[in-house]
């Protein structure tokens, strides 16, 4: 069956550089300079004015010709900026830097291992890079020139920084550039994905997909305020304080401290990395009233000793997104909250800028936007759905099959990668690889992965990237190798990877066990910690396939489930 979003078309839209419709609105100009950016570890702190002051000459300091004092990144040179740092204040400049010029940029994860990060490099075919210092390290294995690695915050001898190149800007007196033109299709930044089989491909979002997603956050919000009353917020002078430690280079945690809290005053407390006891000093610190968070990190704060007695009275929004959140976890921490009544979830990916559904507050659109529990939500504004059966047929409603969206939000492509792009982007339609159904009344039910990847910590995992990596160690321990998700994450739905393998002769000849051992910690070496093998590696003597050659990862799945079952009864 056909779904179509029950919230109102989004408006037309000209064609325009997003930053147009993120800092050149009317209202603003009447908005008293507050507190944008604080960084959480150094209690350094950035107005809003200040922050929109250092994006423009920032963006001027990349796009001036070298002889006047820049780096002549501009959009006809074919550049593309990586960025590889750890949360800081500068990141979010630096975004609107590139995108106020039209160059994109491209997110490298903090998290990258030196096999991932030239992966990565490669792939995006970035011409420069930004880096933290604690990263430097790695940024320097890039391939790239010398002089075209420079630090985003930090200082180290004989390195140029983001700074140096703004107060360059300003000491000199260097003409600001304008903001330059964008088409709907003009490139804005490649974000990596799995997509839904592989390994990490770099999604292509333009300037139109980043506006059509803001304006769904706008018709939302329109609609929100027909039945709430406007909050009043427990932050300083009645603002809203939101507390980002998602990794800004994962889409979730991109959008909601770069793009959308551009809508009114909001105040944005970053943390650079994951620290649980730093996080609950955070909240009570900076009277913190809007958190975001994955499931993962929902688990570990309610499993945290200092839970029970963590002050959260400031907080009255939570949000949870990047994977599902049972709902007895939920309850667990919204139980600590009294300021909320829900843990706000949604649900998305990258292909589609950001999202796809989410949970409506009661009452919503005259009652239409129905909230369940266990749901995925309803379909965001101009966003069109299919739910197609096996064997292309569209499914009946409430039965679930593989999940098709069209939106304005809908990316690109993959870059340079013109076959995954033609099996994913189909006819003007997203392949997600999700089982969903919907029901009557447009609620979406998350069923299961089509596709091969998993969720872990809110991270996609690729098995097929862990295969080629066990494939690729030194001494070709194996001749074959499946990697299935199974039980074991923090949540009950969360899988993790475990690897059933093939021995070759050199693996045989070392025995299973040091083949275990040596495959354990050759993917440790290798790849982020999110994707080592938590689920562990079996030893088999032949990996189960269909007649063409496909590999049957359910058997395998079940005959392990089988297992787990058959010990857990004898305990």
């Amino acid at each position: 069956m056909y779904h179509k979003s029950l919230f109102p078309d989004i408006p037309d839209f000209p064609e325009q550089n997003v930053h147009h419709l993120l800092f050149n609105r009317p209202e603003q100009e009447s908005w008293a300079d507050y507190t944008l950016l604080v960084d959480a570890t150094s209690g350094y702190r950035r107005s809003f004015r200040e922050f929109l002051e250092r994006v423009r000459d920032g963006g001027t300091a990349l796009g001036t010709a070298v002889e006047q004092g820049g780096l002549s990144i501009r959009p006809e040179n074919e550049e593309i900026i990586g960025i590889l740092s750890e949360n800081c204040l500068d990141y979010i400049t630096l975004v609107h830097s590139c995108l106020m010029l039209t160059v994109p940029f491209t997110l490298f994860s903090s998290y990258s291992t030196p096999y991932e990060f030239k992966h990565a490099v490669t792939l995006s075919q970035a011409t420069r890079i930004f880096v933290s210092e604690s990263l430097l390290p790695l940024a320097l294995t890039s391939g790239l020139p010398n002089d075209r690695i420079y630090l985003l915050e930090g200082n180290v001898k004989g390195r140029l920084n983001f700074d140096d190149l703004i107060c360059r800007v300003r000491k000199t007196g260097i003409p600001r550039i304008p903001i330059q033109e964008a088409k709907r299709d003009t490139l804005a930044y490649l974000i990596f994905s799995s997509g839904t089989s592989g390994l990490p491909k770099a999604v292509m979002i333009s300037h139109g997909n980043l506006n059509n997603s803001l304006l769904q956050v706008v018709v939302a919000s329109t609609e929100a305020a027909k039945i709430q009353e406007p909050p009043k917020w427990n932050g300083p002078d009645g603002n809203q304080v939101l507390f980002n430690v998602l990794p800004i280079h994962h889409a979730y945690g991109l959008h909601i401290t770069s793009f959308r809290m551009f809508f009114s005053p909001v105040t944005i407390i970053l943390l650079p990395k994951w620290d649980a006891d730093l996080y609950l000093d955070v909240i009570p610190k900076y009277r913190v009233t809007s958190i975001y968070l994955v499931p993962s990190l929902v688990h570990q704060i309610v499993h945290h000793p200092r839970f029970p007695a963590a002050d959260f009275s400031t907080v009255q929004v939570v949000q949870c997104g990047a994977a599902y959140l049972p709902a007895q976890l939920a309850d667990q921490f919204r139980s600590r909250i009294p300021g909320i009544e829900r843990v706000g979830e949604g649900y998305g990916m990258s292909e589609c800028t950001l999202s796809i559904s989410m949970k409506p507050p009661p009452g919503l659109l005259n009652g239409k936007g129905k909230n369940i529990p266990g749901s995925a939500g309803i379909l965001m504004p101009g966003v069109e759905a299919r739910v197609l059966r096996e064997d292309g047929s569209l499914a009946a409603v409430n039965e679930a099959g593989e999940l098709y969206v069209r939106a304005g939000c809908v990316a690109l492509g993959y870059w340079n990668n013109a076959q995954a792009t033609k099996e994913t982007f189909i006819g003007g339609w997203l392949r997600t690889g999700d089982r969903i159904r919907i029901n009557q009344d447009g609620v979406l039910f998350f069923e299961d992965r089509a596709k091969d990847t998993l969720k872990v910590s809110g991270m996609q995992v690729s098995p097929v990237e862990i295969e080629n990596t066990l494939l690729a160690h030194p001494d070709r321990l194996i001749q074959d190798v499946s990697v299935v998700g199974v039980s074991g994450g923090r949540t009950s739905d969360e899988r993790v990877p475990r690897a059933w393998i093939v021995l070759s002769p050199g693996g045989r000849a070392i025995g299973p066990k040091e083949t275990v051992a040596r495959l354990d910690g050759w993917v440790r070496e290798t790849l982020s910690k999110y994707k080592w093998l938590r689920g562990g590696i079996t030893v088999v003597d032949a990996i189960p396939k269909s007649p063409t050659g496909k590999v049957l990862r359910r058997l395998l799945l079940e005959e392990y489930e089988k297992e787990v079952k058959v010990t857990k009864s004898k305990l």
